[in-house]
Parts: C-alpha cells; sequence; structure tokens
C-alpha cells in the first residue's frame, strides 16, 4: 500500500468528480418531476458543474504549484462534499444549480492536482502503470455515472446521487492523508502569485459562451439574451490572451501552444469529451422519455462503453507499444466519432439494442483517447509546470463537455423543431418540451384518440434531433482526427527547441505504454 496507496487516494476523488459530471444525466426526469424545470435548467444542472470546474482549473493549477498539491486536493474534497450536501437539500432548481458550481470548483482543485501528483509520486515503469490505471479510472467514470445514478434515482431517490459523494469523501481523505505525502511548492519565486485578473476573466469568457449557447436554443440567435453574453465573452477571450502574453507570471504560459504534442493532447480531450459525452443526455433522455426505460435501464444502457473505455485505457497503459500523437490520438478521436455516428441512425420505432454497439466503440476510442491525451500533456511541460499542464489538460476536458451539452442542446431543440413544423400546432413550444424529456406531459395533454399519432410524431421528431446531434458529433471527432494528423505532421523547429522537447515529449508519452 505504501506503493499504490497513494494511487488509489488520487483515483478515488478522480473518480467521484468524473462520476458527477454525468451522474445527474438519467436523474434529470426525476429532477424536473420533484423542482420543476425547463431544459435550459436541466443544462445548467449538467453544465454548471462543468462550467465551474474548467473556468477554476487554470487558478487552481497555480495555486496548487504555488501552495501545494496535496494541501490543494484535500480543499477540494472537503469543498466537494459540503456542495455535494447542498445539491442534496435543495429546495428548487436555482439552489440545485448555484450548489453544483460549488460542487465544481471543489472539483477544480481535486482535479487539477491528480495528473500531477501522479507525474511526482512515480517512476519509469510505476508511472506507466499509475498513468494507465488513472486513465481506466478517467476513462470510465463518466460513463459508468448514468448507471450509479440510475440504480441510486430508483431504488432511493435523486437526492442520494450527491448524498453518495460524502463517504466517499471521508475514505478519500483518509488514504490521502495516509499514504500521499505533503507536497512542496512548485516553485520559490516569492514574487509569484494567483493571476486573479486571468482567473476572471476566463471565467467570464468561458460563462459567457456556455450562458449564449443556452440561451440560444429558447431565445434564438438575434436576441439580446444570447447576442450580449456572447458578446461580453469574446471581450473577456480577448482581453484574457492579452493579459497572459504581457503577464510575468501567467494563470496560462500561450507558448505551450507552440509545442504540437502539447496542442494535439488540448484538442484531442476537448473534441472527444465534447463529441461523445456531449450528446450523452440528450441519449439519456430519449432512452427515460421516449422508450420508457427506467433510470436503472437507461444507466445499463450506457454500460458497454464504459467497459470498453476502461479495458482499453487499462490496457493500452500496460501493454500499449509506444503511442505517438498522430498515431494514439487520432486513432481514439476516429474510433470514438465512428461509434457516436453509428448511433445516427435512429427511426421512430428504434429501441435502445440500436445503440449499443455504437456506444461501446465510441468506448474503445474514448479509452485511446484518456489514455494518450493525459500522457501528452504531462509530458510536454517542465515538473516545476506540471500544475498548470494539468490544469489545461482537465480545463479543455470540461470546457469541451460544457459547450458540446449547450451546442448539442441548441441544435436538438432546432432538429425538433424543424421536424415538428406542419406536424403539431406549436412546432417550437413542442420541441422545447420534448427535448426536456416532457413527451409524456405532450401526450397527457391531447384527448386519448390523438395519442397514438401525436407520440409516433414525437418519436420521429426526438429521433431526428439525435440522429443530427450523433452524426454532427462524429464529424467533429473525425474533423479533430485531421487537425492532430496536421499538427503532429512533423516537428517543429523554432530555433528554441521545440524539435527537441516535442520529442521528449512522445517519449514520455511512450513510457506509460513501454515496459
Amino acid at each position: 500500500m505504501r506503493i499504490w496507496g497513494p494511487l488509489a487516494a488520487i483515483c478515488l476523488g478522480t473518480f467521484m468528480l468524473l462520476v458527477d459530471v454525468t451522474i445527474v444525466l438519467v436523474a434529470l426526469p426525476a429532477m424536473s418531476d420533484s423542482l420543476g424545470s425547463s431544459l435550459s435548467q436541466l443544462q445548467w444542472v449538467a453544465d454548471g458543474y462543468a462550467l465551474a470546474v474548467a473556468a477554476a482549473l487554470l487558478g487552481a493549477g497555480m495555486l496548487a504549484d504555488l501552495h501545494g498539491r496535496r494541501r490543494m486536493y484535500v480543499g477540494g474534497l472537503i469543498v466537494f462534499a459540503l456542495a455535494s450536501v447542498a445539491c442534496a437539500l435543495s429546495p428548487n432548481m436555482p439552489v440545485l444549480i448555484g450548489a453544483r458550481v460549488v460542487q465544481g470548483l471543489g472539483a477544480a482543485a481535486m482535479f487539477t492536482t491528480t495528473l500531477s501528483l501522479i507525474s511526482t509520486l512515480y517512476t519509469g515503469r510505476r508511472l506507466g502503470l499509475a498513468f494507465g490505471a488513472w486513465a481506466a479510472v478517467a476513462a470510465s467514470a463518466s460513463a459508468l455515472g448514468p448507471v450509479l445514478g440510475g440504480l441510486l434515482t430508483q431504488a432511493l431517490d435523486w437526492r442520494w446521487i450527491f448524498f453518495v459523494n460524502v463517504p466517499v469523501t471521508v475514505l478519500a481523505l483518509a488514504l490521502t492523508f495516509r499514504y500521499v505525502p505533503r507536497s512542496q511548492p512548485g516553485t520559490r519565486d516569492a514574487a509569484r502569485r494567483l493571476d486573479v485578473p486571468g482567473v476572471l476573466l476566463f471565467a467570464l469568457g468561458a460563462g459567457g459562451f456556455v450562458h449564449a449557447l443556452t440561451e440560444a436554443h429558447a431565445q434564438g440567435w438575434a436576441s439580446a439574451a444570447t447576442l450580449v453574453p456572447l458578446g461580453v465573452a469574446l471581450a473577456a477571450f480577448t482581453a484574457f490572451v492579452r493579459v497572459q502574453l504581457r503577464g510575468t507570471h501567467p494563470l496560462l504560459d500561450l507558448s505551450l501552444f507552440r509545442r504540437p504534442a502539447f496542442t494535439a493532447a488540448m484538442i484531442t480531450i476537448a473534441v472527444g469529451e465534447g463529441a461523445v459525452y456531449g450528446i450523452l443526455p440528450y441519449t439519456s433522455l430519449w432512452l427515460q422519455s421516449v422508450q420508457h426505460l427506467s433510470p436503472i435501464g437507461a444507466g445499463l444502457v450506457v454500460l458497454p462503453h464504459a467497459a470498453a473505455a476502461a479495458l482499453v485505457a487499462l490496457v493500452c497503459g500496460r501493454w500499449m507499444p509506444k503511442p505517438s500523437p498522430r498515431v494514439g490520438a487520432c486513432l481514439g478521436l476516429l474510433l470514438a466519432g465512428l461509434g457516436v455516428g453509428a448511433e445516427g441512425f435512429l427511426r421512430p420505432d428504434s429501441g435502445w439494442p440500436v445503440l449499443v454497439g455504437g456506444l461501446a466503440l465510441s468506448g474503445v476510442g474514448m479509452g485511446l483517447v484518456f489514455q494518450v491525451a493525459a500522457s501528452l500533456a504531462l509530458g510536454s511541460v517542465p515538473p516545476e509546470r506540471a500544475g498548470m499542464a494539468s490544469g489545461a489538460y482537465s480545463t479543455f476536458e470540461q470546457l469541451g463537455y460544457a459547450f458540446g451539452v449547450a451546442v448539442f442542446g441548441t441544435l436538438a431543440v432546432s432538429a425538433m423543431r424543424v421536424s415538428l413544423d406542419g406536424e403539431v400546432t406549436d412546432a417550437s413550444g413542442t420541441a422545447q418540451t420534448l427535448s426536456g424529456g416532457g413527451a409524456d406531459t405532450l401526450l397527457a395533454a391531447v384527448p386519448g384518440e390523438l395519442r397514438p399519432g401525436l407520440d409516433h410524431t414525437l418519436h420521429a421528431a426526438f429521433a431526428t434531433g439525435h440522429n443530427t446531434l450523433a452524426l454532427t458529433a462524429g464529424a467533429l471527432c473525425s474533423a479533430g482526427a485531421g487537425l492532430v494528423v496536421w499538427l503532429t505532421r512533423a516537428p517543429r523547429d523554432e530555433g528554441t527547441g521545440h524539435a527537441r522537447a516535442d520529442a521528449a515529449t512522445e517519449d514520455s508519452a511512450a513510457g506509460v505504454g513501454t515496459h
């Protein structure tokens, strides 16, 4: 346990915080029935957490480098547990969304330290095994979330998907204090401090974009509710880039993106996470509101994805030959794209089995994506920047998910509206209700003799919406794979040693799978 005890503590926290990204998915209908909600509010239950994680990760990574990684990890665990209790006790949707945001802040403090702790606690063959185990946990956690959420929601109540975090946190804290050594700050530069303007500008930019995308389907792209936050986001990101370029100690060293391996890692995780997991909320709503599966049933449909992702990540970490950015990242994105694209051929009379093959194949791809992208990100920087690299990797992962949920929500409503046009009186309102899981509500509002016809129409509309999302996600993964191939076509040499740095990065990444 002296060797693997620290990994157990780190992986337990990682599993918990990543499970909470998707554990809410199968509970969304139950939350809506209990608290009352619109589609936008349901999106924010999922996106508020992921966005808070993404917005805080870079700042948390810098604080971890400055003040110690174990201290940041422990603080994140405590905040996460307290916010989980607040989520479970929420009396309405605004309180739940607010508690999810705070929960995301705690998760950010945990997430930003996991990779850097592993990279400093293990070396050589053990580092490869540790990365493989971490990647297996990361790959399976997001997909297992719906299964666990379904079990807890159906057996107890949706609030237990948050209560269960408390005993898990206690165990993670005990393991951390017992096995993870105190870490020293990554820098002794007394002048270095947290880049507060950078943190605020990045959070404002990310929040503005997600808010605009979330409101677009309800308010329209030309509305003030969409254009104002979009404009604020663009201005904030522009200012963020300027601050980072001019700052002595930037929150994110933008020169890292001159390294093809680092850039490829960021693209790989953002595209994979956004495309594959961004459509899962709508898959879950289709399974429950249209197919009328129980929460457990809906979660079990996703189980092949979780099993495939975990198995591939673990096998890659233990036995896989040297994965280059071109081969590993490209192959992972292509397989994920083929899998998620295969989910885009639903018919009005389709049942859940048509999704299983695509879910399993996308799991194979994402298992490879998690394994390669994480190792590339950490291998691209010197040890004193491990916190920044870990924060950047995790930020792109969570931003990919948050943007994916928001973009696909707008696209789903649009596709359903087009499908319903001419079939129902209020195509826009019906699309809004249907996309939020309100198929039964729509059916209950019409006379009994009209329900069979409307039921077929709703099945067709949701199938059209889901197909549009899945095929779009598949295309995004393919485009991402092509971009990774282009970026890694040849080493760069700009006279500053980047070519040698990139070669070292590939060797570091290869060490994850070579023993």
